[in-house]
């Protein structure tokens, strides 16, 4: 029962507060994970692009060792991010501060989800502090205020809100697969030519006789050295059309969808986030879901996505579509390779803001096949990209869900039996 909860300052419940500050030890190109600020976003750890070498480890972590199930919590820029560790072992970078519950007092997992609660970012926004940087102190955050149930109960709240994130968590690892799947697929068809090399020394390949038929048996000379005989060199603009439908402000209703560069993930086809055009005050470009976009700025970041959804985006943002269906996956997998990114961004202008334009981008040279083999791509990897954008939709549901939930657990307003029986309808 809500009577049973008890508030009490933040330290007092901690077997461990861990941070660092000093000076940053040198990056490697591999070794132990940096988990920094800027990958802890919406309730996880996005995968570390950054990381120390092994004989730095100890000397970096000196204030203290994070362990798996310890929550993270950024203390600026931005200022309350939220998320648990796994087993993986990592360093931690600055601006960010692990937490530890005490065994019996606090349930890590609990504690995550009261870290995102609107009563303690509301505290944490309250006791920061900084004009140019905003942000809280440790000596603050020790000071917020946690209202805890009996420990029983917090791992009952818990488990329900965790069992939301453990589905979202999987649709997210369906995602990445059947990405890698689609990019494998279209490598294996479109760059390696695996097909045609296994006719070519006489062997038959593992493909329907309509499919296989498609595949020619030899190959020819190119400007691009060899490819397959019937196929020909083309320009990607050749199969792919840069959509420009600007909308004015006045025009966009407030409850739109808005994609902006700060929505996408790098290196990831599956667009999770997005707003709404409410206070937008300049033009836009439309979007319709299923059409792919590009950001252009700072090409390098590699943001490329399928819209999950119609709506609006920057217009640091390039709407890019097929000029027929069929060659919608042939588009897909030569704009989302990294060879495709690297052109644009060798041909980017601007020193501190490099940009691309598509004018560059529809000149990036392809080997085109018989639009027949294209359609078949598409229709092999239609069926990854529905199930990405089906989960992107469950998984904002589920968000909803945990976030409406969370609030009414937390003040006693929901009963646990309630909440569970909520949950399993929805899962």
């Amino acid at each position: 029962m809500a009577s049973e909860w008890k508030a009490q300052p933040l330290e007092d419940c901690m077997a461990a507060i861990i941070d660092y500050r000093g000076k940053t030890p040198r990056k490697t190109l591999c070794g132990i994970p940096l988990i920094t600020a800027k990958v802890v976003k919406g309730g996880r750890i996005e995968k570390p692009d950054e990381f120390i070498a092994e004989d730095d480890y100890e000397a970096w972590m000196r204030r203290g060792m994070p362990e798996a199930k310890d929550v993270l919590i950024t203390t600026e820029a931005p200022l309350g991010e939220v998320a648990q560790l796994g087993s993986e072992r990592v360093a931690l970078a600055q601006r960010l501060i692990a937490l530890r519950g005490k065994q019996g007092i606090l349930d890590n997992t609990f504690l995550k989800f009261l870290m995102q609660s609107s009563g303690v970012q509301d505290q944490l926004r309250a006791r920061a502090s900084g004009t140019t940087v905003f942000g809280i102190k440790q000596s603050e955050l020790r000071k917020v205020m946690l209202t805890l149930p009996p420990f029983t109960e917090q791992r009952a709240i818990a488990h329900i809100l965790g069992t939301l994130d453990d589905k979202i968590e999987l649709n997210r690892c369906i995602s990445e697969t059947l990405e890698k799947m689609t990019h494998a697929l279209f490598k294996s068809w479109f760059i390696d030519f695996d097909p045609i090399r296994v006719k070519a020394e006489g062997r038959d390949i593992t493909f329907p006789p309509q499919l296989a038929d498609l595949f020619p048996k030899s190959f020819e000379i190119s400007e691009l050295g060899e490819i397959p005989t019937g196929w020909h060199v083309g320009q990607f603009g050749d199969v792919a059309v840069n959509l420009r439908r600007g909308v004015s402000p006045n025009e966009i209703q407030p409850t739109t969808p808005y994609i902006a560069l700060e929505h996408m993930p790098r290196r990831s086809i599956a667009l999770t986030a997005w707003g709404t055009a409410a206070g937008v005050e300049s033009g836009k470009f439309a979007f319709h879901a299923g059409e792919i976009l590009f950001g252009k700025l700072r090409p390098y970041f590699h943001k490329v996505g399928v819209a999950p959804v119609d709506g609006v985006c920057s217009t640091d943002i390039l709407v890019v579509g097929s000029r027929t269906d069929n060659w919608f996956g042939f588009i897909l997998g030569h704009i989302s390779s990294v060879a495709f990114v690297e052109h644009t961004n060798a041909g980017s202008t601007g020193t501190k803001m490099p940009r691309t334009n598509w004018s560059d981008m529809a000149r990036y040279p392809v080997v085109l096949p018989p639009e027949s083999l294209a359609k078949a791509f598409t229709e092999s990897i239609r069926p990854f990209v529905s199930r990405i954008l089906a989960s992107i939709h469950q998984s904002r549901t589920l968000a909803g869900l945990r976030d409406a939930l969370l609030p009414k657990l937390f003040s006693g307003e929901l009963r646990l039996p309630d909440a569970e029986r909520i949950v399993e309808k929805e899962l």
